[in-house]
């Protein structure tokens, strides 16, 4: 027996492998992630108002979220593809620099959807940065987290409003 034995990413050569889920039930299953893009009040305003020079800055980025949550399994190697039932990203600024990005995802399956959330939130943020670096090069992303999970056999996830 191996160090490795008790976790389920890692073959009897302690190398890994993707986990078989053929075994599991398949339940309803929902994820939401969300990051942060922090900017100056300027970039902010820019985007809002719809004068970046590259497009609708938003459209474009949850078009991103939504195309990257799909492939999810191409960027991430020990993920299953998934059939996703619904992704969703949504905007929302606090009017002084900071862009908050959130994604729901939902399939129905056996494995979850925690890691197509938070790819979503990613490429989103990316997008956003990529579109308005014209503008502004000192934007941050970040952080990137899981704020809950439903289904599966872990059980539900939600994030404690205290954690740093």
């Amino acid at each position: 027996m191996n160090e490795h034995s008790g976790l389920t990413h890692f073959n009897t050569e302690g190398r890994a492998r993707m986990v078989d889920v053929t075994g599991k039930a398949e339940t309803k299953r929902e994820a939401v992630a969300r990051t942060t893009v922090s900017m100056l009040p300027t970039t902010l305003a820019a985007i809002k108002e719809g004068r970046m020079g590259k497009g609708d800055v938003l459209a474009v980025a949850q078009v991103a979220g939504i195309m990257a949550a799909k492939k999810t399994s191409e960027w991430i190697p020990m993920c299953h593809p998934l059939p996703l039932s619904g992704v969703d990203i949504r905007f929302s600024d606090d009017g002084e620099g900071e862009l908050y990005i959130e994604a729901t995802v939902k399939t129905t399956g056996p494995t979850g959807v925690e890691m197509e959330a938070l790819t979503a939130v990613s490429a989103a943020a990316l997008t956003v940065y990529d579109m308005c670096k014209a503008l502004e090069k000192g934007m941050s992303i970040g952080p990137t987290e899981l704020l809950s999970k439903t289904g599966g056999k872990s059980g539900d996830y939600t994030r404690r409003a205290d954690r740093p």
